[in-house]
């Protein structure tokens, strides 16, 4: 449920913004659940901001109704987030303007690799193929441009995150050039969430942990585009009985079909909270109200994956 509309231009002073920013490609499952109620309790016990982006600029992966069936779920389990949802399928013109930035600095290059070209290349730290700098120096005679990527020069990207500690990739060793634009005209997720965080002024960043090797990109993003750097934390990803990230790939289950104070108590325990006994027996309203009084990412557990067979 939406708080009053709020300047969405960003926080005056040191105030903090967060956000939770689901992808549309199923319903709200536990392991997006511990991501929102983390990112949720993150900034309201500091007194901020809570925003709640659709990141559906992957249109291909949206599903039909998934985007209304994440609102409402939020909403039965207590969420309030300030001002309008951001939808990112609206905001192509935003992630133009930041990729021209880009290009007219020379930051950017026209890449005709198909996948099958680059199938052979080295594994990067998420386990996609590392671009070989084909196309670096200019296109191949005869081929033509099928996407744009970033010209990522050789250095460390270090950072402490609040949960997994203090973080160092060479984008340009273990991930190469990455794709900005791709092949079906569409603007790639890492371009788009470091134009959306700037404009929001969001000041922290609380997600799951499979996200964590996205971050030394979108860091080296931020800093091209002179955007301010973001607080990191990393959760546990929650996993199933097999050791597998729950998603709708590993057919994790939705959350709406459980008792919602039930389902929070289960994220805070999950979130090394340490809950008393019988709190999910006195309502929804009494548990938030608990996690609000004793949240702290102190105790957040220092893995990159839990289990959640409950859940799986």
């Amino acid at each position: 449920m939406p708080l009053p509309d709020v300047d969405l231009a960003g926080p005056a002073g040191d105030s903090v913004v967060g956000r939770f920013a689901p992808s549309p490609s199923g319903p709200l499952h536990f392991g997006s659940m511990v991501a929102a109620l983390g990112s949720c309790l993150s900034a309201r016990v500091a007194g901020g901001r809570w925003l709640l982006r659709i990141e559906d600029v992957d249109t291909p992966r949206t599903v039909p109704g998934a985007a209304d069936g994440i609102l409402r779920s939020l909403e039965h389990f207590g969420f309030e987030w300030d001002g309008p949802v951001v939808w990112q399928s609206r905001r192509t013109d935003a992630y133009r303007a930041a990729f021209e930035q880009l290009r007219a600095a020379g930051q950017v290059f026209a890449c005709a690799c198909t996948r099958k070209e680059i199938a052979d290349s080295a594994l990067a730290r998420d386990g996609t193929r590392r671009y070989p700098g084909t196309c670096r120096n200019g296109l191949p005679p005869g081929r033509e441009a099928r996407a744009w990527r970033l010209r990522v020069e050789p250095g460390v990207v270090s950072f402490d995150d609040a949960v997994q500690g203090l973080i160092c990739e060479d984008v340009a060793a273990d991930v190469g050039d990455f794709v900005l634009l791709r092949a079906d005209g569409l603007f790639a997720y890492q371009l788009a969430v470091v134009v959306d965080d700037a404009e929001a002024g969001v000041t922290e960043v609380v997600r799951g942990g499979d996200l964590l090797d996205s971050t030394a990109r979108q860091i080296l993003l931020q800093r091209l585009l002179g955007h301010p750097a973001l607080a990191y934390a990393h959760l546990p990803v929650a996993s199933n009985s097999a050791g597998e990230k729950l998603s709708k790939q590993t057919l994790a289950r939705a959350v709406d079909g459980g008792d919602p104070a039930r389902v929070l108590v289960d994220a805070l325990d999950f979130l090394g909270q340490q809950p008393p006994a019988g709190l999910a027996d006195a309502g929804l309203a009494a548990v938030w109200a608990w996690a609000r009084q004793h949240w702290s990412m102190a105790r957040v557990p220092r893995r990159r994956a839990v289990p959640a067979p409950r859940y799986g």
